[in-house]
């Protein structure tokens, strides 16, 4: 699988390296789509320590990032980023996929 497909910000690279250092060695930030939200698919992340088989791992300045092989589909071309604005800090996958997002930009369409 191309690792290249998804890429990671700098900003958003430090911040998941700060929240994996408080979490045991080892652990990820798995990033993947499931059915749902306003829009019809939504974002989920959660800490994982494994890796399965048809995950691709990113490394970048401390961050570890988990993608299954399905959502790499729904994310191809993506960037996962990292804001943090008047509505609060938070991360933004910036997809080209989606034709249609919701306001928080938690859920998409395409």
């Amino acid at each position: 699988m191309n690792t290249e497909s998804v890429t990671v910000t700098e900003r958003a690279a430090r911040r998941i390296g700060e929240i994996l250092k408080a979490e045991p060695q080892g652990t990820m930030l798995r990033v993947s789509v499931e059915g749902g939200g306003c829009s019809g698919f939504q974002y989920k992340f959660d800490m994982e320590r494994t890796k399965a088989e048809d995950d691709i791992l990113i490394r970048r300045e401390g961050a570890a990032v988990l993608i299954d092989s399905v959502s790499l589909n729904y994310l191809t071309g993506s960037e996962i980023d990292f804001v943090d604005d008047l509505i609060g800090a938070s991360f933004r996958i910036n997809n080209p996929q989606a034709k249609m997002s919701c306001g928080c930009g938690t859920s998409f369409s395409l």
